[in-house]
């Protein structure tokens, strides 16, 4: 449905934050990306107008998504270390592709939750709300396209012009 498309962002950068984060060496974990589950709620109610009802209901629900995340998170980082210490020259290929394969079942873990919390959540709303909901992101589509041609035309100008002046 078109409506899941609008948690992608949201749900998503707790979700896939995680195991991109667990894969670069020092990953700092997800203190500073993800939007907070009140900042969350608060975006969703300035778009729909949620009763408190849906509020409570959507902000329990993006709660335990944060706490499973936290927990699959701390794993995922400690397998990677455990990986990323395995680089020698005596490595032991098993061990290697044990945590890698637990690494990919973290992430497919919590990709499957990510899904499932969105239909939850969209499970919340109304049918008015999830048509608000496809408006609101069908503007913020065009709205993006619009920008990037705009970059992509800004990015050919200052080529062209690079381009002049080696010339001369």
């Amino acid at each position: 449905m078109k409506v899941a498309k609008l948690f992608a962002p949201a749900v998503a950068a707790l979700a896939f934050s995680v195991p991109a984060m667990a894969q670069q060496m020092g990953g700092g974990g997800m203190g500073g990306g993800a939007p907070s589950v009140d900042d969350q709620v608060s975006q969703l109610d300035q778009m729909v107008d949620l009763d408190d009802g849906q509020k409570e209901e959507i902000s329990s629900l993006l709660t335990q998504m944060q706490d499973d995340i936290g927990a699959k998170e701390q794993e995922a980082q400690e397998l990677q270390q455990q990986i990323s210490e395995r680089v020698q020259p005596d490595y032991d290929e098993a061990a290697i592709r044990a945590d890698a394969e637990r690494l990919g079942d973290l992430t497919a873990e919590m990709t499957a939750d990510s899904i499932i919390l969105q239909s939850q959540i969209e499970d919340v709303f109304t049918q008015e709300q999830r048509d608000q909901l496809d408006e609101a992101m069908a503007q913020q589509q065009e709205q993006m396209e619009q920008m990037q041609e705009q970059m992509q035309q800004q990015e050919q100008g200052q080529g062209q012009g690079q381009g002049e002046e080696a010339l001369q």
